[in-house]
């Protein structure tokens, strides 16, 4: 006689497909935690003027972050520069910026509030600071510049903490003995070009934009400032972290300079606070590293960031996050 399988109510059945279920749902939740997650949220990274490196360099970097983090909306935010950079972090006001290594010492150094809280992803390239006269002016030197009007930078830039140190370098009092004109990139070329400037400092990448752009249209030349640093450096910190650099002769070819110029660098550092999230600090470092080629297309700076380097974000202590992305491709 054949064996009849034994009927199943409905009742029966709806109570073993409910314990599944629960089951299953408590075990997604288990393993949920020790899977990969996409971080999601929205993102504020400062930047810098419209004109300058820092904001196109967040522009592409928003870009691959797109790709890579589809999930995270990514605001830029323009900024007079590195030390206005770092008081919106330390005061939640962005989550990421750049800022110079000397901006973030100085900073450290003035007991400003936050400072404490800033960490270190990645050391990125370094900015040259550039002194741009019309080519035939007769300054030569940073000590040449005395009862000239010159346009020092936006108060909360890297480019006017770094001037005033040079100036004062030089022997020149940044108030008393120029005409101090407190603008930016944005407007620094096209002052100096209608003559109402006589000169103007950068500090960026090179070669940036705003100055490549002026060269081809008015006759600029770059003058040297390798005579100051030896000076600034023994200033300590946080002016130690200047070194002597050489700008190219084809930096910008179409200035009026027939050799090489000597002047002085400072590191860029990307930076955000302890309050961030270690897989989200993780994953943009990620980014920031692997972006490298695409970024540099367009700003040749970012062609300089190395994994070897990167690492060393001094004064500031490495964010738990990019540290572990560090340890992730360690050989």
């Amino acid at each position: 006689m054949p064996l009849v399988p034994p009927r199943i109510s409905r009742r029966h059945a709806l109570r073993v497909l409910v314990a599944v279920l629960v089951v299953l749902g408590a075990l997604t939740w288990w393993l949920k935690p020790f899977g990969p997650s996409e971080p999601e949220g929205e993102l504020t990274f400062s930047t810098g003027a419209r004109t300058g490196v820092y904001h196109r360099y967040g522009q592409l970097l928003q870009q691959a972050l797109g790709q890579d983090m589809p999930g995270v909306d990514v605001t830029l935010v323009t900024s007079e520069g590195s030390q206005e950079n770092l008081k919106r972090l330390a005061t939640g006001e962005a989550d990421f910026t750049v800022a110079t290594a000397d901006a973030v010492a100085k900073y450290q150094h003035d007991g400003r509030p936050g400072a404490d809280l800033l960490r270190g992803c990645a050391r990125l390239y370094d900015d040259y600071v550039q002194l741009v006269v019309p080519a035939g002016s007769s300054v030569q030197s940073a000590r040449d510049l005395r009862g000239k009007r010159v346009a020092i930078g936006q108060p909360g830039s890297g480019v006017r903490l770094v001037t005033e140190r040079l100036l004062t370098a030089a022997g020149i009092d940044p108030v008393l003995d120029i005409t101090p004109v407190s603008i930016g990139i944005d407007t620094m070329p096209t002052e100096l070009e209608a003559g109402r400037i006589d000169a103007f400092f950068w500090s960026g990448g090179l070669p940036t934009n705003a100055v490549k752009e002026l060269a081809e249209r008015f006759d600029i030349r770059l003058v040297q400032l390798g005579d100051l640093v030896e000076q600034l450096q023994g200033g300590g910190s946080p002016a130690r972290y200047y070194r002597t650099a050489v700008m190219p002769q084809d930096a910008y070819t179409r200035a009026r300079n027939t050799s090489s110029v000597t002047t002085l660098a400072v590191p860029n550092l990307l930076v955000t606070t302890a309050r961030t999230d270690p897989e989200l600090t993780e994953r943009l470092t990620r980014t920031v590293i692997g972006s490298r080629d695409l970024v540099g297309r367009e700003v040749h700076a970012a062609q300089l960031v190395d994994l070897r380097t990167a690492i060393y974000t001094d004064p500031l202590e490495l964010h738990e996050g990019a540290g572990r992305y560090y340890r992730s491709v360690k050989p």
